[in-house]
């Protein structure tokens, strides 16, 4: 792209992300949409709108050829808006790249896998976080985010703010995922956040403003997973776990 070119790129992709940030688009969204115009920008080496159905059509092949459908699909619809809501322009998108409708079962992991898992976990924080991730069928971000102020322990539930698609739900609270919680909050007595940021000295863990780290925690979990042998393509979802005892008094 030439200069001019590139002035009218940044002014688009600026006002695409204020629009997006408007309409109340989940942060992961936004930075989907926003990659989709980079890339598809990069690949030409100019504006998104001098582009031709055939150009369009070449790039999606590559892609196809070079990342998942699933990239493809947040691809094609980061593009669909911002034709329609920056370039105020229509397209038939559906015409030119058409992701096929799989519906795939994630593998589970069964309660004895779980409990390896469990017991594989050194540190008290992951071993918490896991076991309240999967007693409760918890996607990681809501796992992560849960605050003193969420436990209903009299009513033996919790409340999950913002979920997918921005709605709240209850989930039922087990018992066991109850004492754990109490179990680590004992050692770091965060005023707010039950999985606060474990940087620093104890003090500094109460000040924390944010929660654990998403690759973190991310990383614990794959790392446990692989020491344990397991081979499934495990997500973070809901099973039934084994209410044996569990020793939680690990650092």
């Amino acid at each position: 792209m030439n200069k001019l070119d590139e002035i009218k790129f940044n002014k688009n992709y600026q006002q695409l992300l204020q629009t997006l940030k408007l309409q109340g688009k989940a942060d992961k969204t936004i930075d989907a949409y926003s990659r989709a115009i980079r890339r598809v920008s990069e690949y030409f080496d100019c504006l998104p709108e001098d582009l031709t159905p055939d150009d369009l059509k070449d790039y999606f092949a590559a892609l196809v050829e070079s990342h998942s459908w699933s990239t493809v699909k947040i691809d094609r619809l980061g593009l669909q808006f911002y034709w329609r809501h920056i370039l105020k322009k229509d397209w038939q998108w559906i015409d030119i790249v058409k992701p096929p409708k799989v519906k795939s079962l994630p593998d589970i992991l069964t309660p004895s896998e779980i409990e390896r898992l469990l017991g594989a976990t050194r540190k008290l924080r992951y071993r918490v976080f896991l076991l309240v991730t999967y007693s409760m069928g918890l996607r990681l971000e809501e796992a992560l985010s849960l605050q003193m102020g969420d436990i209903d322990a009299s009513r033996k539930l919790v409340h999950i703010r913002r979920g997918k698609g921005h709605k709240d739900r209850f989930v039922p609270l087990p018992d066991l995922a109850l004492k754990a919680l109490r179990t680590l909050w004992l050692k770091h007595r965060h005023p707010v956040l039950l999985f606060p940021n474990p940087v620093g000295s104890a003090e500094h863990i109460q000040q924390a403003t944010r929660h654990m780290d998403r690759g973190g925690a991310q990383s614990a979990m794959k790392a446990v997973v692989k020491e344990c042998g397991i081979k499934k393509k495990y997500r973070y979802t809901t099973s039934d776990i084994a209410m044996r005892p569990i020793y939680l008094n690990a650092a």
